[in-house]
């Protein structure tokens, strides 16, 4: 019986007693792991994942965590002052041996799940940041009444605004100098005066069509 499994972004075809090298796992040498992401389960009943294969898993044993082989890149630049630069890269990745492909019950083998160095991270830093928030005293939790009044008119002048590019000749870029200016409505830009409004460039045509779109 042999599977195909998926992990650090590639796909292998594997079988009881195969070794395989695969990306960094979060695990040690002589670790026991599955993988769960089973793309498909050959053998005498073929099974075809949509797109995994529901209760299969492939097991493995850590050898050990390995450096691939040096991988040399050689960058130069011409026309930058004649800039070069060498550098050398050794990928690190996980030495298994197939123990055992499973074509059902994976969730009950009690074997814990394969998973990538930057996974485990993550994971890492999402229960301590979980557990700071948890441990913050009751007092910062709680805002101010002044606040939290405020909060909801921002986001109300917020949704008041008008769209100001709906006026024909008045781009993004003038819209931005008009909201920083404090003009967010068609309302406020039909009360200015084009020729005593210094802080952005205003034409008449613009406080025309917006007195047409204020009604």
């Amino acid at each position: 019986m042999f599977a195909v499994l998926k992990t650090g972004g590639k796909q292998y075809k594997v079988q009881a007693g195969d070794l395989l090298r695969v990306e960094l796992l979060a695990a040690e040498a002589g670790d026991k792991v599955q993988f769960n992401e089973i793309l498909m389960v050959g053998g005498d009943k073929p099974q075809l994942g949509t797109p995994l294969v529901a209760g299969a898993a492939v097991q493995a044993e850590v050898i050990d965590n390995i450096k691939a082989d040096k991988v040399i890149t050689f960058h130069k630049r011409r026309r930058k002052h004649s800039s070069q630069r060498t550098r050398g890269h050794r990928q690190q990745l996980t030495l298994l041996r197939v123990t055992d492909v499973l074509a059902t019950g994976a969730d009950k083998s009690g074997v814990k799940e394969a998973v990538g160095t930057a996974i485990a991270r993550r994971a890492a830093h999402g229960t301590k940041g979980e557990a700071a928030v948890a441990a913050k005293p009751a007092a910062k939790k709680a805002a101010p009444k002044a606040e939290a009044k405020a909060a909801p008119k921002a986001e109300a002048a917020v949704m008041e605004a008008d769209d100001l590019k709906v006026i024909t000749g008045l781009g993004p870029a003038a819209e931005k100098k008009l909201n920083e200016a404090g003009v967010t409505t068609f309302a406020q830009l039909a009360a200015i005066d084009p020729e005593a409004f210094e802080a952005v460039k205003v034409k008449a045509e613009w406080v025309a069509q917006a007195q047409d779109l204020a009604k």
